[in-house]
């Protein structure tokens, strides 16, 4: 809310406290109360303005849970308690219970927004571990063996305007982009295929957001659901407004296999290094290894030690020499 507002609803307070005072000849009192009044309607207002929905609603029902459970426990114990003591006990209970049901109506509604209960007034449950594939995951299809050896489990979530965008890509006029897109439609049937995880094609649409990647993280908090994408931008994006995402490149190079120097190991030397007289060979994950002195090894398969591992912004390189050398 701007400054004007707020001197409005200030001004607003202060008069009607005015012409109270007036009618009940305390006209200081009486704009003293407002000036009270309208402050502290400012402060409920700024308080009240910096909560979500779902916190707020969470909060009144926990509240007046609270107060009905106190109540409840107090039915059988009030007849033994001394009539001069029921008011300060009821008081007391409904204070202590009321407190506890507000926090925890509080704590439980914050994952709560309009659309969560929009869902639920149309039938529809917010189901739990929810993961929502995006575009580029699914033409890059490691997901679909991820999920087929069962590390990742739950609900997938396709939504019709990812659908609509695969679409788009395989009647592509290029043929690349044609071929991703009749990739990315058959790992969709590969997923919907495999029996130990649920697969469902939702819906809902945003039609005043035009992007796909906003609309992949509105969608997202409205199931508070993670996103599973490969895409560095969507993955920085999702997690400013505060979306779980699972970055399918993140977790390859978690799983790298572990290389230390002196560890010897097996390669196919298949080209020349940039610098003078190195081979290069590759591990079965992708990761480069620069080996010395191994240029007329070139084709041929050799036995080379590790002598050192670089990490680097675009991954991992490993050093090594032929183990002859030794």
């Amino acid at each position: 809310m701007s400054i004007f507002p707020k001197i409005f609803i200030f001004a607003l307070f202060l008069i009607a406290g005015y012409f109270y005072g007036q009618a009940n000849e305390m006209i200081l009192q009486g704009l003293i109360a407002g000036a009270i009044l309208g402050i502290l309607s400012l402060i409920i207002y700024s308080l009240i303005n910096k909560l979500s929905l779902g916190s707020i609603f969470g909060s009144i029902l926990g509240l007046i849970t609270g107060i009905l459970f106190a109540y409840f426990i107090l039915l059988p114990v009030e007849p033994a308690v001394p009539e001069d003591t029921q008011a300060v006990l009821q008081f007391s209970i409904g204070v202590i219970f009321g407190y506890i049901g507000l926090i925890i109506g509080y704590q439980k509604g914050k994952n709560i927004n309009t659309n969560s209960i929009m869902r639920l007034f149309k039938g529809k449950e917010n189901e739990e571990d929810i993961k929502i594939l995006d575009t580029s995951v699914i033409i890059d299809g490691r997901i679909a063996d991820i999920i087929d050896v069962g590390f990742i489990g739950g609900t997938f979530i396709i939504p019709q305007f990812i659908l609509q965008e695969l679409q788009h890509i395989a009647d592509s006029p290029d043929p690349i982009r044609r071929s991703k897109g009749r990739r990315g439609l058959d790992i969709l049937h590969r997923i919907q295929k495999i029996p130990s995880i649920k697969a469902k094609i939702v819906e809902e649409d945003f039609p005043k957001i035009k992007e796909v990647d906003s609309k992949l993280v509105a969608l997202a908090r409205v199931l508070n659901s993670k996103i599973i994408t490969n895409d560095f931008n969507l993955n920085k994006v999702a997690q400013l407004q505060g979306v779980p995402v699972l970055n399918i490149n993140e977790l390859a190079s978690v799983l790298k296999p572990v290389v230390l120097p002196g560890e010897t190991l097996g390669l196919f030397i298949v080209k020349e290094g940039k610098e003078y007289n190195q081979g290069v060979a590759y591990l079965d994950d992708g990761t480069m290894v620069v080996i010395e002195n191994a240029r007329k090894l070139i084709g041929k398969s050799v036995d080379v030690i590790v002598t050192s591992v670089l990490q680097t912004t675009a991954g991992r390189m490993i050093f090594a020499k032929p183990k002859d050398e030794e």
